[in-house]
């Protein structure tokens, strides 16, 4: 009788507890089998179930190696940086790396005039990231830096071979708000705001500005964002939210790579307002011989861009870096 009772009580207790003994079993043979690397896994799984057990930490790799940057302060946001795949810096191809004097006036002219697009505030629509990632691979793809799917979605446009930036949210002159992070005037911690963007933007080569009226079109604020990409080798590329915008002038100031956009094909949103800048654009590229356009994902605006692109206009897509070096080259030649 006792007998019965015991195995009873302890079938009742298997059957209770059996996921929880599974549980343990895998985890010993990972760790049996992983080593340190799952113990480290666990501290991360342990992190991810109950937020705010460790500081966020950004891992930045480059030439010199790699290491952790606590990002202090930052531990109360959502958006802490979770760094899937770690910056890794990578040097610009020779032609952009060297200097615009090196880049002839006339090369635009040699095979017709070129544009260029940048389709930006990418990261947080993804059926319309997805779309811009569609398009020909001459686009460039500008992410969200605090847009949980930039990280998955910007691995996604590099395999299909577009340039990547990150579009770094920045202080406006109106009640906007550019998102978490956001660049500001007069805050101590601007350079590891940035830091914490180009984080979370795997394969970036530059970067464009998110709203920022107002934080671009103050050379001094701007000259501290140029030293941080100057020492990644990263571009500016700048969005122009404001005809005061000192952006361009403070990068070649600092000796980086840089170009303004020359029209914004959505900022009314209507298939008459993106046709009629579509007709812009090809114009400008015609008059100047290259012009650069910043669309955003909206699905008439990547509808409308796509047909265009699959026409024969007279002038030739190229990618936002070959575009940008041709406009300095211009300028410099203007003098």
């Amino acid at each position: 009788m006792v007998r019965d009772s015991l195995i009873r009580r302890l079938g009742l207790f298997v059957r209770r507890h059996y996921w929880d003994g599974a549980l343990a079993a895998l985890c010993l043979g990972a760790v049996v089998l992983g080593g340190p690397s799952a113990v480290s896994g666990f501290a991360l799984l342990a992190d991810r179930m109950v937020p705010g057990i460790a500081p966020p930490v950004m891992q930045v790799q480059g030439e010199e190696g790699s290491a952790g940057v606590p990002l202090l302060g930052f531990g109360a946001s959502h958006h802490n940086p979770t760094v899937l795949f770690p910056l890794t810096a990578r040097a610009m191809p020779a032609w952009l790396r060297g200097k615009p004097e090196g880049v002839p006036a006339s090369a635009s002219l040699a095979h017709g005039p070129v544009i260029a697009l940048c389709i930006d505030d990418l990261g947080e629509n993804l059926t319309g990231t997805a779309a811009a990632i569609a398009l020909p691979r001459e686009v460039a793809l500008a992410f969200l830096p605090y847009a949980d799917g930039t990280s998955f979605m910007a691995e996604r446009g590099f395999a299909r071979g577009h340039e990547i930036l990150a579009h770094v949210p920045m202080q406006a002159f109106g009640p906007e708000d550019p998102g978490p992070m956001a660049l500001r005037l007069g805050l101590a911690d601007n350079d590891a705001r940035l830091s914490w963007s180009l984080a979370r933007v795997p394969h970036l080569i530059g970067v464009n500005n998110h709203e920022g009226s107002k934080f671009t079109a103050d050379a001094a604020a701007m000259r501290g964002v140029m030293q941080i990409l100057a020492q990644r080798r990263l571009f500016f590329f700048d969005s122009r939210t404001s005809g005061m915008t000192k952006g361009e002038d403070v990068a070649h100031e600092i000796g980086i790579p840089s170009a303004g956009r020359d029209i914004f094909l959505d900022d009314t949103v209507s298939a008459e307002e993106v046709t009629r800048q579509l007709a812009a654009l090809e114009a400008k590229a015609r008059r100047d011989g290259v012009a650069i356009a910043i669309g955003h994902p909206h699905d008439i605006t990547l509808k409308l861009v796509a047909a265009w692109l699959a026409q024969n206009h007279g002038v030739k897509l190229v990618p936002l870096t070959q575009a940008m070096a041709l406009k300095r080259a211009k300028q410099i030649a203007s003098r």
